[in-house]
């Protein structure tokens, strides 16, 4: 499993945003041989990451810290902030080398990144969008994430291919430029909407007298089995951790993605804008910062239930996957 590289060709990587998953992703690129630039709003995670890891300088990100850098990741909250990390007054963009590649991997509009590609070849540099999802919480740990990938250029992608396979198991090449981000933002709200089903069902199944825990494990082995299910409301959002790593914040972010994209598509849906505004209500009652699992106290206001907590979470039976896999793969 990642990390894959020991002599890459591409000697040098700047890293730019080392928050809950971009600090695990970009943990991945020192131990494969790449030397590390990195940089974070938060000085002390940079610091932080060049006294833990091998090949790694903490930079304040100022523009000549990344003039050695063949390629540039970004994992910041929204496309807005990587157009001002990269063209703003104190943008690196002018700093760069031509032919400097930039690696978006966070969770941006497809239209933006398109205009932003358009904007970065002006100084002869190249954009590719490689936002993430996961296979479960925290596979950025192991380098075991999905990244779907957009670039117009084959040779870009080809030179970038190396270093995403030292963060990630599995590598879609979605398309031209804004694919990666279309398909991101896909992802998500199929999550959020599985979210919010999930977050009616408990509430109203536990009014009627059943038990959330084992409404839970019924779904894990019927046809409404999804991530939250198996993942993150099980582990998560049931025992009241609220800990998942993803914040709630950053979902109703990306629904405000998806909203506008179904828009810009010329695609008429009223869904997008319910799932947001079901999850902004779980948002404006807790913290700013709160994880996305705890957007069941929004439920629990609007319902007047306290979903009775799970006290310890048991892993779900091997046999449980197997049986599924087994029809899952039954003959055509």
């Amino acid at each position: 499993m990642p990390p894959t590289s020991t002599n890459p060709s591409t000697k040098t990587v700047g890293y730019i945003g080392l928050g809950n998953a971009g600090f695990s992703m970009a943990s991945n690129l020192p131990k494969a041989g790449y030397q590390l630039i990195v940089h974070d709003a938060d000085e002390s995670k940079a610091q932080k990451a060049a006294s833990e890891w091998p090949n790694t300088t903490a930079s304040k990100g100022e523009p000549a810290a990344f003039v050695d850098c063949e390629v540039i990741i970004t994992m910041l909250p929204q496309g807005k902030i990587v157009r001002e990390v990269l063209l703003g007054s104190k943008g690196i963009a002018s700093a760069l080398k031509p032919g400097t590649i930039v690696v978006d991997t966070s969770s941006s509009s497809p239209f933006d990144t398109k205009e932003l590609g358009t904007e970065l070849a002006k100084h002869q540099l190249q954009l590719v969008d490689s936002p993430i999802t996961q296979t479960y919480m925290h596979a950025t740990d192991a380098g075991e994430s999905t990244l779907m990938v957009g670039s117009d250029s084959e040779e870009a992608f080809a030179k970038v291919e190396p270093i995403l396979r030292t963060m990630a198991s599995y590598i879609f090449h979605m398309g031209p430029l804004g694919a990666g981000h279309a398909m991101k933002t896909l992802n998500n709200y199929i999550m959020a909407s599985s979210i919010c089903a999930l977050s009616d069902s408990l509430v109203t199944g536990q009014k009627f007298g059943l038990d959330p825990q084992k409404m839970v494990d019924v779904l894990n082995v019927g046809t409404g089995v999804c991530f939250p299910t198996l993942d993150t409301f099980r582990r998560d959002g049931l025992t009241g951790r609220y800990n998942s790593g993803f914040g709630l914040a950053l979902l109703v972010k990306d629904l405000g993605i998806t909203q506008e994209f179904m828009e810009k598509s010329q695609f008429e849906t009223g869904l997008p804008q319910m799932l947001r505004s079901y999850l902004k209500f779980g948002l404006d009652r807790v913290d700013p910062a709160a994880d996305h699992t705890a957007c069941l106290k929004g439920w629990e206001e609007r319902s007047g239930v306290q979903i009775k907590r799970t006290e310890k979470v048991a892993d779900i039976p091997k046999e449980d996957f197997e049986h599924r896999l087994k029809g899952l793969n039954r003959p055509s």
